[in-house]
C-alpha cells in the first residue's frame, strides 16, 4: 500500500449512490436561511453521489445536547428512514462526536455532518499529490477526536512505523499513528509552500490576477474564455481543487491569471488551513477577480462567505475587482447595473456568451499598467549585472542598441526598478 492509497480507503466508490435524508435546524445566528442551506446541502450530497429523498427540520434556539434534534424529531427521522429506505443521514452542521454517535444509534444509520460531507467531496476530487496531501491532512484533523479503530491501516503505510507498544490500548495506537501522519503531512506541505514561493518569485515581473469566488459561479469557464486554458468545467460543486495558472497577453503585455478552489459557506477550518499552499496564489496576487453569480438568489450570502474565507487566509486587503458573471441568466426586469451598484460596482460579464469580456480585459490591462508602468532605461554595456537583472526580473517591451549602451522600455517591479534608478531616462 502507498501513502496516496490511504486516502482512497476513506472514500467510497463514486459508483455507489446512497439515499440521504437531510437534517437541519432553524436557529438564531444561522449563516444563511435554512431553506437555502438545505438546497445547498442537497447539491453537496449530489456531488458526493447521494440522492436526497427527504428532509427533517426543526426550529430550536440551540441544538439538543444529545442528538442535535429533539426527541420527537428523532422519532420522526426514524420513521422517515424506514419510509424512504434511507442509507445515510446528512446533518447541516458540524456535530460533536457524542451527538453524531447518539443520533446514529437512535436511527440505526450512519450520520454524516456538513464538514464530513465537504471533506468527502474534496477527497473524491483531489487529483494531484499536493491536493491529496492537503485533503488527507484535513481529514485526519477532523477525524482525530472521533477515532474508533479508524486509522490502524496507517501502520502499514510507512513500513510498519508506530506499531503498538506494550500496554498501549488500540485507540491510543490509532491516535498516535494519526498524529505522526499529521506531522509528516504538515512538513510536506510546508516544503510545497516553499517551492511555490520560489516559483512565484520568478513571476514578480508579471502582473498577476487570481480568480476567487463561491464554488460553481463560473470561474473555470471564465478562465477558459480568457486564456483557452482547457480547465476542467463541470456543473457541480468543487469541480476542481488544483490551482491553474495561464498566461494572458493583452496589448503585448503578459498577465498571469490563476484559478483556485471555490469557496462555500462554513468551509471547514481544517480545509482552509491545509489548503494554505494552494491558496498562496490568492495572497500573492496583484489583483483578485472576485467572480460572483449575479443571477443567484443567494448573491449577498455568497459574497459574504467569500469575504470571510479571504479574511481567514489573510487576503482581505488585496486589491479586488468584482466580476458579475452570468448576466445572460438574469431574470427579465432585473437590472444588472442596479444589482452591481448595490455591491460597490464592478464588471458585468457572461463567460458563456462573451459579453463584457473585452471590458474585463481592458480593466485588467489598466490595473497592470497602473502598477507596472513601463519605464525607459539606458544601461551601459559595461554594466552586465544590471542588464541581467532586467532580463531576469523584467519584461522587455522594446530594445535598441546605441553607441552609449542598450536602451530598453521595460516593465519592472518597484523593488527592482529602485536598483536601476541611475539608468532611468
Amino acid at each position: 500500500m502507498t501513502q496516496d492509497q490511504s486516502l482512497d480507503q476513506m472514500t467510497p466508490s463514486p459508483d455507489d449512490r446512497e439515499r440521504a435524508i437531510l437534517v437541519g435546524l432553524d436557529r438564531p445566528g444561522l449563516h444563511g436561511g435554512l431553506l437555502e442551506r438545505l438546497e445547498e446541502l442537497s447539491l453537496l450530497a449530489e456531488t458526493a453521489n447521494c440522492d436526497t429523498v427527504a428532509s427533517v427540520t426543526q426550529a430550536r434556539a440551540k441544538p439538543d445536547p444529545k442528538t442535535y434534534i429533539g426527541k420527537g424529531k428523532v422519532e420522526e427521522l426514524v420513521a422517515a428512514v424506514e419510509e424512504y429506505e434511507a442509507d445515510v443521514i446528512i446533518v447541516d452542521s458540524e456535530l460533536p462526536p457524542s451527538q453524531s454517535r447518539n443520533l446514529a444509534e437512535a436511527v440505526q444509520r450512519k450520520v454524516v455532518d456538513r464538514t464530513q460531507l465537504i471533506l468527502d467531496i474534496f477527497a473524491r476530487r483531489a487529483s494531484t499529490r499536493l491536493a491529496r496531501d492537503q485533503v488527507e491532512l484535513a481529514l485526519l484533523q477532523y477525524s482525530l477526536p472521533r477515532l474508533k479503530r479508524l486509522w490502524t491501516h496507517l501502520s502499514r503505510i510507512e513500513g510498519g512505523v508506530g506499531m503498538r507498544g506494550p500496554g498501549e490500548r488500540q485507540i491510543e495506537t490509532d491516535r498516535r499513528l494519526a498524529r505522526e501522519r499529521i506531522h509528516r503531512l504538515q512538513q510536506r506541505l510546508i516544503e510545497s509552500e516553499k517551492q511555490k514561493s520560489v516559483a512565484s518569485a520568478g513571476r514578480q515581473r508579471h502582473f498577476t490576477a487570481s480568480l476567487v469566488g463561491y464554488t460553481n459561479v463560473g470561474k473555470s469557464t471564465l478562465m477558459n474564455a480568457l486564456t483557452d486554458a482547457g480547465v476542467f468545467v463541470e456543473d457541480r460543486l468543487f469541480a476542481t481543487l488544483d490551482a491553474t495558472t495561464r498566461r494572458l497577453v493583452l496589448d503585448g503585455e503578459e498577465i498571469l491569471l490563476s484559478d483556485t478552489v471555490g469557496f462555500i459557506r462554513d468551509l471547514p477550518h481544517a480545509l482552509v488551513a491545509s489548503f494554505h499552499a494552494t491558496l498562496s496564489e490568492v495572497r500573492e496576487a496583484d489583483l483578485l477577480l472576485h467572480v460572483v453569480d449575479i443571477a443567484s438568489p443567494e448573491l449577498e450570502e455568497q459574497i459574504e462567505s467569500v469575504r470571510t474565507v479571504l479574511e481567514e487566509i489573510g487576503a482581505q486587503d488585496q486589491a479586488t475587482l468584482t466580476v458579475f458573471n452570468k448576466v445572460d441568466a438574469l431574470e427579465d426586469g432585473l437590472s444588472a447595473e442596479g444589482i452591481a451598484n448595490r455591491f460597490g460596482g464592478g464588471v458585468l460579464i457572461s463567460a458563456i456568451t462573451g459579453q463584457g469580456l473585452d471590458e474585463l480585459r481592458q480593466t485588467m490591462l489598466d490595473r497592470s499598467r497602473a502598477l507596472h508602468r513601463p519605464v525607459e532605461l539606458l544601461i551601459p554595456y559595461s554594466d552586465g549585472k544590471s542588464a541581467s537583472l532586467v532580463e531576469q526580473h523584467g519584461q522587455v517591451l522594446e530594445r535598441e542598441y546605441l553607441d552609449t549602451g542598450t536602451r530598453m522600455r521595460v516593465l519592472l517591479a518597484p523593488a527592482d526598478l529602485s536598483r536601476l534608478e541611475n539608468y532611468v531616462l
